[in-house]
């Protein structure tokens, strides 16, 4: 009999198995799709050579991930790569407004109103940034706070809504850069909790910037899958599990996969039948015969570019995908364009690019026209850039990943209670009815992201249930 076996092998079930590896427990994980993944893969979707991230592919939360940091991934291939900039939000006159590892430039590009202002937000929290990461990430609580006093003032400052916090600017160009570092949660940006999420993203990028993963987010799977192997564990691809009997006995079954799924598999009828699932996103991978023409020099020169004239814009895309049950007319766009710091990842002198809108759950139109006519306002010729590009909205999303009910990347609204507290309010929410069963995707604590962190709290959770055993 296996001690652990883990259903689904996303970053978060590959870190579940991990850590029970290294605590001396047999592991096999059992993954339906023909390659180790899920949200992180890498992929040739458009032309030959191109190598595209079909879902994540800049990572602030994976260089920042305590699970990530203490498992020595580089010793498996993982590389992390950095733009000049983690981020750049131009605007229509070919300025921008940056997210830079520096404090002071990121607070320059603000304007003098709230250069200061920003410096303020962010100074009580950036040297303590560490402790409060691995707190912020262990929600809810699997050990004592590191700085609980710290952890404590960022609650304060963060769990009002985003719209409460962004008062403190008097202009909007940081009005409208915060508000799409919120909008990464594709969520209103008045709910609970969302502050929390733009200054995650901030001091995140501060710390230790927004790479990518040299080779795609493949790289970041791959790593976790060798160190796995080198532990002694075991993992199948092409196995899909429609029950628990499909599995071999083993002492705990540990589900990188949705709630619904879990509870189908498992047998666990109703248990969360309360359990969201939010607005889903529109998203283009293209192969580019050049660099994106960015009006705005901070741009060509940044791994993320936020495509959002200001906060108001942002706000009403947000809404309408969210509660409206409508495509924005005016999408804002989050991109990525990796291969201005990796050049790998397409043939000499051409690029790879990606961004997605967002849209409702289970939306079936066509966002291209709109995503490219946004683009052409802020990098005019970019249409003539283009070699190929793929598609994808809530129904393709949702047959590539399982985990993405209706297109929902987030695996569960990041909305309400539900940011913090999910899959259900619970002060165990890893744990389910069935002893033997528990949860470790996205839709468990702290939430979506490729860090791995869902999946080292449910180990710990899956840890003590059979050392108490």
């Amino acid at each position: 009999m296996l001690d652990a076996v883990v259903v689904g092998a996303g970053p978060n079930g590959l870190t579940a198995a991990v850590e029970l590896a290294r605590r001396g427990l047999s592991v096999a994980v059992f993954e339906a799709r023909d390659t180790v993944g899920g949200g992180a893969r890498t992929e040739e979707l458009t032309l030959p050579g191109f190598r595209h991230d079909p879902c994540s592919a800049a990572h602030p939360l994976g260089i920042n991930s305590p699970a990530f940091r203490d498992m020595s991934l580089d010793r498996y291939g993982l590389e992390w790569l950095h733009a000049e900039l983690p981020m750049a939000h131009p605007f229509p006159d070919g300025s921008a407004a940056v997210l830079s590892r520096s404090v002071a430039e990121t607070a320059a590009s603000f304007g003098p109103h709230d250069a200061g202002t920003y410096r303020r937000l962010v100074a009580p929290f950036l040297p303590k940034w560490d402790a409060l990461a691995r707190d912020f990430m262990a929600l809810p609580l699997t050990t004592l706070p590191r700085d609980p006093l710290t952890l404590a003032r960022f609650g304060l400052a963060g769990l009002p809504p985003s719209t409460w916090l962004m008062r403190r600017f008097r202009d909007d160009r940081a009005r409208a850069l915060f508000s799409g570092l919120v909008a990464h949660a594709i969520a209103p940006l008045g709910g609970l909790g969302t502050g929390a999420v733009g200054l995650v993203f901030a001091l995140a990028g501060h710390a230790r910037g927004w790479p990518v993963a040299r080779g795609g987010s493949q790289s970041i799977s791959d790593a976790l899958t060798a160190y796995l192997e080198d532990l002694g564990g075991a993992v199948h691809t092409n196995y899909e599990i429609k029950r628990l009997d499909d599995l071999p006995p083993a002492r705990a079954y540990i589900f990188d996969t949705s709630p619904t799924a879990l509870a189908r598999i498992a047998g666990l009828g109703s248990y969360y039948e309360r359990f969201r699932y939010g607005a889903s996103v529109f998203k283009l991978d293209y192969a580019l015969d050049g660099p994106v023409p960015w009006t705005a020099k901070e741009a060509r020169s940044a791994g993320t570019v936020q495509v959002g004239p200001g906060s108001r814009d942002i706000a009403a895309a947000l809404r309408a995908a969210s509660r409206e049950g409508r495509a924005p007319d005016k999408p804002f766009l989050i991109t990525v364009q990796p291969s201005v710091m990796d050049p790998s990842r397409a043939p000499a002198g051409k690029h790879v690019f990606w961004a997605y809108g967002h849209v409702p759950s289970g939306w079936d139109g066509d966002l291209t026209d709109a995503v490219e006519r946004q683009l052409e306002r802020f990098a005019p010729g970019f249409r003539d850039r283009i070699l190929a590009r793929a598609t994808a909205g809530p129904p393709e999303l949702a047959a590539r990943n399982a985990n993405y009910v209706g297109g929902d990347i987030a695996c569960g609204a990041v909305s309400g209670l539900q940011l913090l507290l999910r899959p259900k309010l619970s002060l165990s929410p890893y744990t389910t009815p069935h002893p033997a069963v528990f949860i470790c995707s996205s839709a468990s604590p702290p939430g979506p992201g490729v860090h791995g962190m869902s999946g080292h709290n449910a180990a710990k959770a899956v840890w003590r249930r059979i050392r108490a055993s």
